[in-house]
Order: C-alpha cells, then structure tokens, then sequence
C-alpha cells in the first residue's frame, strides 16, 4: 500500500497519518494485518465523519452494501484540526501519491531526475515516484536558474514565448497544468517595455495523473514500466537582445505496480 511505504518519509516531516474509513472495524483489522500496516485506521460508524465533512458519496443507492463510502481524498490540517489543504479527484479511482501531496509543502522525495545546462539556464528536473500504479497523480518538478544577465518570461500580458513544460502524449497518461511561481517585473529599455519575466531560480510543477480507465488498463497490462517524455521550452533573453527559443528534453521512467483487488485478509 502506497501509503504504508511513505508512511516513514510522512512523519520525517512532522505529519501524522490517520486513514478514515466506512468499514467496520474487523474489516479494517483484517485489512491492516494483511497488509502490514502500521498507522491507525479508524472505523466511522454511520460514516458521521465523512459526513461532517461533507465528503459523503451521494450517487451510491442507499440500499447497497457499498453506501457511506467518501469521496477519496486527503486532508491536512494543523494542531487546531483546521484544515489547511486538501487534494481531491474527480474520478475516485484516482489518487494523489503521498510523495506528490508531500512535494506540495517543499519536501524533497523526488525519484527519478533530469539534469541540463545551456548558455542561458541550468534545469533540474525530478519526478516524485519511479513506482506507480494506474490512477495515481504523479508530478514533475523543474528548478530553473537562469544564468546571470538572463531572464525568462513568465505567463502575462505580453507576445513573447513564456517558459513552459510540454508533455508528449500518450493514451494511458493525463497532463495536468503547469503551476507558475509569482514572476516580476523587467524593463526592457530598448523598448521601453515592461513584462513579466523571471531573472532568479524559480521552480515549474507539472502533475500527470497513469490513467486507470479500462483502455489505459489494456494498454498498461503487458508493460513493467513507461517512459514519460516531454521537454521544457524558454526563449532567454538578456538586457539586449533575444536568443533563439530552446528545448530541453525530458524523460522519466515509472516502474508499474498492480492495483491490489484482493479483499481485506486476503494475502
């Protein structure tokens, strides 16, 4: 279970963990031996707390065994039990890996990376999980740092070309949009223009979500691993003149694991 094996890269960042449940709890025991897990799991009678937190799945017919399930998703909240993020999917067979929830508050438990270094910028660019199982939301995070005298535009009200991460396309993969840091303001005097630009190291995310929809399946079922490929591309400029836009390509490989359909106790 994915969050079993984060479970010690979790508490090095000073969280704990507490899954939520509708099962009962010989259900959940049976799970968690089989399994060999190790942070509590609390049984929710009545699903009274999946309801507080309106996370009840209202499509399922009351009349069948599986009513009271949530929406799957995680919380985070601070010592007050004050929400102060969550991650949700439309699609309950999906899930943001707990690397990728873990990358969102600066901890670094990047897989696989990618490093380059041209004339105008160095990249380092790191995937949060090298092991992954369909349905699962994965990100791709660049670090950027524009050599001195250089900067690179930003998303803004301007025709240049803005830096970006294009991900090629595969049938069994979803790109998700890139996350842009705040920029600044450069002027540029032979014009006497002022865009949005970045001049300091800046870091891109880029989410991709291993699709668990029965085509992706089949097409994902003869396969031990995939290949995601993609490139960033910039146009640098200095405080003269414009280069050439650039593009660095980029490859990250994703080792596939199964998804676990065995019932709780089965092992």
């Amino acid at each position: 279970m994915e969050l079993q094996r984060r479970y010690a890269d979790i508490t090095k960042q000073g969280l704990g963990l507490i899954a939520i449940s509708y099962d009962a709890p010989e259900t959940l025991k049976r799970f968690s031996d089989s399994r060999g897990i190790t942070f509590p799991m609390i049984a929710d009678a009545g699903s009274a707390i999946i309801k507080q937190y309106g996370l009840l799945n209202e499509t399922v017919d009351p009349k069948s065994r599986t009513y009271g399930i949530p929406h799957p998703g995680t919380f985070i909240v601070d010592r007050k039990g004050v929400v102060v993020s969550r991650f949700f999917e439309d699609a309950y067979q999906e899930r943001y890996t707990a690397a990728t929830i873990l990358g969102t508050l600066g901890a670094g438990l990047g897989g696989g990376s990618v490093s380059a270094s041209t004339s105008h910028v160095t990249i380092a660019a790191t995937i949060s999980d090298t092991v992954a199982a369909p349905g699962e939301r994965l990100s791709i995070t660049i670090d950027v740092t524009p050599k001195r005298g250089m900067h690179l535009y930003a998303p803004g009200k301007h025709d240049y070309q803005v830096v970006k991460v294009v991900l090629d396309a595969q049938p069994w993969l979803r790109a998700h949009a890139t996350t842009y840091p705040p920029s600044e303001i450069y002027h540029f005097k032979p014009l006497d223009e002022r865009v949005e630009v970045y001049m300091r190291p800046f870091r891109l995310r880029s989410d991709v979500t291993l699709l668990a929809t029965p085509e992706a399946q089949k097409l994902l079922g003869s396969h031990s691993s995939v290949t995601i490929t993609g490139a960033l591309e910039y146009q640098a400029c200095d405080d003269k003149v414009c280069f050439n836009p650039a593009r660095l390509p980029l490859s990250f490989t994703v080792s596939l694991k199964r998804l676990d359909r065995q019932p709780p106790g089965d092992r």
